[in-house]
Protein backbone atom coordinates (compact mmCIF):
# COMPACT_ATOMS: atom_id res chain seq x y z
CA UNK A 1 0.00 0.00 0.00
CA UNK A 2 2.97 2.69 0.62
CA UNK A 3 4.05 1.40 -2.76
CA UNK A 4 0.70 2.11 -4.11
CA UNK A 5 0.57 5.38 -2.18
CA UNK A 6 3.92 6.67 -3.88
CA UNK A 7 3.53 5.58 -7.33
CA UNK A 8 0.36 8.08 -6.84
CA UNK A 9 2.69 11.05 -5.30
CA UNK A 10 1.51 10.51 -1.67
CA UNK A 11 4.20 10.47 0.99
CA UNK A 12 3.58 7.35 3.27
CA UNK A 13 3.95 8.28 7.20
CA UNK A 14 3.04 4.63 8.19
CA UNK A 15 0.48 1.71 7.05
CA UNK A 16 -0.10 -1.42 9.00
CA UNK A 17 -2.90 -3.16 9.95
CA UNK A 18 -5.01 -5.90 11.91
CA UNK A 19 -7.01 -8.71 11.47
CA UNK A 20 -10.08 -6.75 9.69
CA UNK A 21 -8.93 -3.10 8.74
CA UNK A 22 -5.62 -0.99 7.85
CA UNK A 23 -4.60 2.17 8.91
CA UNK A 24 -2.34 4.70 6.33
CA UNK A 25 -0.99 7.81 7.44
CA UNK A 26 0.36 9.71 4.62
CA UNK A 27 0.77 13.70 3.70
CA UNK A 28 -1.81 14.47 0.91
CA UNK A 29 -0.84 15.87 -1.98
CA UNK A 30 -3.59 17.96 -4.19
CA UNK A 31 -2.54 15.92 -7.42
CA UNK A 32 -5.31 13.23 -6.78
CA UNK A 33 -8.36 13.70 -4.19
CA UNK A 34 -8.71 11.78 -1.02
CA UNK A 35 -11.32 9.26 -2.66
CA UNK A 36 -9.22 8.83 -5.68
CA UNK A 37 -6.62 7.20 -3.72
CA UNK A 38 -8.37 5.54 -1.51
CA UNK A 39 -10.00 4.13 -4.56
CA UNK A 40 -6.72 3.25 -6.43
CA UNK A 41 -5.10 1.44 -3.11
CA UNK A 42 -8.26 -0.37 -2.90
CA UNK A 43 -8.28 -1.66 -6.28
CA UNK A 44 -4.33 -2.75 -6.53
CA UNK A 45 -3.83 -4.18 -3.36
CA UNK A 46 -7.41 -6.17 -3.40
CA UNK A 47 -5.69 -7.30 -6.86
CA UNK A 48 -2.22 -8.21 -5.14
CA UNK A 49 -3.80 -9.89 -2.42
CA UNK A 50 -5.52 -12.59 -4.86
CA UNK A 51 -2.59 -12.72 -7.31
CA UNK A 52 -0.40 -13.64 -3.93
CA UNK A 53 -3.47 -16.36 -2.97
CA UNK A 54 -2.90 -14.79 0.08
CA UNK A 55 -6.48 -15.78 1.11
CA UNK A 56 -8.63 -18.71 -0.07
CA UNK A 57 -11.27 -17.39 -2.29
CA UNK A 58 -11.78 -14.27 -3.43
CA UNK A 59 -10.83 -11.00 -1.07
CA UNK A 60 -12.10 -7.10 -1.36
CA UNK A 61 -12.56 -4.46 0.84
CA UNK A 62 -16.02 -3.21 2.19
CA UNK A 63 -17.11 -0.37 0.44
CA UNK A 64 -16.54 2.81 2.14
CA UNK A 65 -13.37 4.50 4.14
CA UNK A 66 -13.03 6.78 7.34
CA UNK A 67 -10.98 9.29 7.00
CA UNK A 68 -9.36 12.02 9.47
CA UNK A 69 -6.41 14.71 9.55
CA UNK A 70 -4.19 15.58 12.13
CA UNK A 71 -1.75 18.26 12.69
CA UNK A 72 1.82 17.87 12.23
CA UNK A 73 2.62 18.05 16.00
CA UNK A 74 0.70 14.74 16.37
CA UNK A 75 2.52 13.22 13.38
CA UNK A 76 4.81 10.61 15.68
CA UNK A 77 2.24 9.93 17.81
CA UNK A 78 -0.08 8.86 15.21
CA UNK A 79 2.79 7.01 13.21
CA UNK A 80 3.55 5.06 16.73
CA UNK A 81 -0.09 4.25 17.37
CA UNK A 82 -0.15 2.73 13.66
CA UNK A 83 2.23 0.64 14.24
CA UNK A 84 1.45 -0.71 17.47
CA UNK A 85 -1.68 -2.17 16.21
CA UNK A 86 -1.17 -5.66 17.70
CA UNK A 87 -0.53 -4.46 21.10
CA UNK A 88 -3.75 -1.65 20.58
CA UNK A 89 -6.29 -4.44 19.60
CA UNK A 90 -5.72 -6.66 22.40
CA UNK A 91 -7.14 -4.13 24.46
CA UNK A 92 -9.69 -2.31 22.26
CA UNK A 93 -11.59 -3.95 19.18
CA UNK A 94 -11.94 -1.79 15.72
CA UNK A 95 -15.48 -1.13 16.18
CA UNK A 96 -14.84 0.62 19.33
CA UNK A 97 -11.86 2.43 17.80
CA UNK A 98 -13.64 3.31 15.01
CA UNK A 99 -16.59 4.81 16.72
CA UNK A 100 -14.53 6.49 19.46
CA UNK A 101 -13.11 8.25 16.58
CA UNK A 102 -16.35 9.00 15.39
CA UNK A 103 -17.64 10.65 18.32
CA UNK A 104 -14.46 11.94 19.26
CA UNK A 105 -14.12 14.10 15.49
CA UNK A 106 -18.02 15.05 16.09
CA UNK A 107 -18.77 12.90 13.34
CA UNK A 108 -23.31 12.09 12.83
CA UNK A 109 -23.61 8.80 11.51
CA UNK A 110 -26.38 6.18 11.37
CA UNK A 111 -25.35 2.50 12.61
CA UNK A 112 -26.60 0.90 9.02
CA UNK A 113 -23.79 2.75 6.90
CA UNK A 114 -21.17 2.33 9.80
CA UNK A 115 -18.84 -1.09 8.40
CA UNK A 116 -19.38 -4.21 9.27
CA UNK A 117 -17.00 -5.58 12.18
CA UNK A 118 -15.42 -8.93 12.56
CA UNK A 119 -14.69 -10.13 15.87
Amino acid sequence: MAGILKGMNQFSLAVNGYKDHVHLFFELSPNHSLSEIIRVVKANSSKWINTQRFIPGHFNWQEGYGAFSYSRSQRDRVINYILEQDRHHRQVSFREEYLALLKKFEIEYKDQFVFDFFQ
